[in-house]
């Protein structure tokens, strides 16, 4: 049962970053670039793909290349992030968001966490930072 503890532990850390990070969040965005998005999984990290920011719009995750169409976002003003279109893996094959925090570990390292509902009901969360 300690994977449930890790998701609980993980929930708050999020909820206590992002109550600090509030003021910091301009007009409702995150800054413009490439975030790495990565899960630490078996005793090590593992790249999910890249989403890129640009204004109020996204793409990707991709591995390789580019992704082919960019999708609208938003984010409230406790940096809570909606995707408006599909978000790679995390949204397919019977995966949904449950939650998008954005923070900012100091200024001008901006991230995002995202956790993942994988069908079986587990969860999965992955820390995006800006490249």
């Amino acid at each position: 049962m300690a994977f449930p503890n890790r998701i609980v532990l993980s929930f708050l850390l999020l909820v206590s970053a992002a109550s600090g990070a509030r003021a910091e969040f301009s007009e409702g965005k995150l800054p413009d670039g490439i975030y790495r998005c990565e899960v630490y999984l078996l005793g090590m990290f593992l790249n999910l793909g890249d989403i890129t920011i640009k204004g109020s719009l996204y793409s990707g995750p991709v591995t390789f290349g580019s992704a082919p169409q960019a999708y609208n976002y938003q984010m409230d003003a406790n940096g809570e992030i909606s995707w408006l279109g599909p978000l790679g893996g995390y949204t397919s094959g019977g995966n949904s968001i449950s939650l998008t925090q954005a923070t900012l570990d100091g200024p001008g390292a901006p991230a995002f966490d995202i956790i993942m509902k994988q069908p079986d009901g587990a969860f999965t969360a992955s820390t995006c930072t800006r490249n």
